[in-house]
């Protein structure tokens, strides 16, 4: 996914070990999170924010799956080129299941998309790589912030709908990759560090600029992401929520051997 992206994010998935660990989500879960879709969707400004997210997270898919295409033309091998193509594959069929749950849950996959789509285009024309070692950073840094800003949604979702954006959210490898590349880089030529850590300051900054601006802009989305549908706005929540994605960015940099 991206949002950016993603981030993207990005995407890192289950099994990426700087992924946070979901503390938002219950023991036990109460409310909407014990529901499945057929009772939770009853309420209208719920299911208003369900279509809103798999809209965002569609559009995020596709065009993680449309960089991922364009980033493959810059690998400076046969096997990186390979690779990355099958990445691309895993991201338009993620894109291709939350199309097919869209259409049952009767909403138009394009207008449910439409609207966050000028946002994640700005963000990518923003922050579009100058080489191959810039477009392993982002999709790793871009997409894992996406994805850990969805997780965080996700505790709040029917049990339906959870299951779903877990799964999309599921890593496609490129996770492990980029971390592989971008050490390797840095060890053969250490000032290379210097300039990828400022390049990945600059995507966390755009990314969550960005997924500030989707929980602002959608009302049902931010009812439901701050304090469900009818328990009101928690801005401490908020600000808990966006400390547990920057501790997780600072760990995933760690990992790829650069300064956060």
């Amino acid at each position: 996914m991206e949002t950016p992206d993603n981030a993207t994010a990005p995407a890192a998935g289950a099994d990426d070990p700087t992924s946070p660990s979901e503390p938002t989500a219950p023991a036990a879960p109460t409310g909407i999170a014990a529901q499945d879709w057929a009772t939770a969707s009853a309420e209208p400004q719920y299911r208003a924010a369900v279509v809103d997210l798999l809209g965002a997270l569609a559009y995020g898919e596709l065009a993680a799956f449309e960089r991922l295409a364009e980033d493959a033309k810059l690998a400076p091998t046969l096997a990186d080129k390979a690779a990355l193509a099958k990445m691309a594959a895993a991201e338009f069929h993620h894109f291709e299941q939350l199309n097919d749950r869209l259409r049952a849950i009767d909403a138009e996959p394009t207008g449910a998309m439409e609207p966050f789509a000028k946002a994640l285009d700005d963000f990518h024309h923003l922050t579009a790589p100058s080489d191959w070692l810039e477009g392993l950073v982002k999709a790793y840094v871009g997409d894992s912030i996406a994805s850990d800003f969805y997780r965080e949604v996700a505790a709040r979702l029917d049990t339906d709908t959870r299951a779903l954006v877990l799964a999309v959210l599921d890593d496609t490898g490129h996770g492990n990759f980029a971390v592989e590349k971008v050490r390797a880089a840095i060890e053969a030529e250490p000032r290379v560090g210097g300039r990828l850590a400022l390049w990945a300051r600059r995507l966390m900054g755009e990314a969550l600029s960005q997924a500030q601006r989707v929980v602002a802009d959608r009302d049902a989305l931010s009812t439901m992401l701050v304090g469900g549908v009818a328990g009101g706005f928690d801005l401490a929540e908020v600000g808990r929520m966006f400390s547990r994605i920057t501790e997780a960015h600072t760990k995933r940099m760690a990992a790829l051997g650069l300064a956060a």
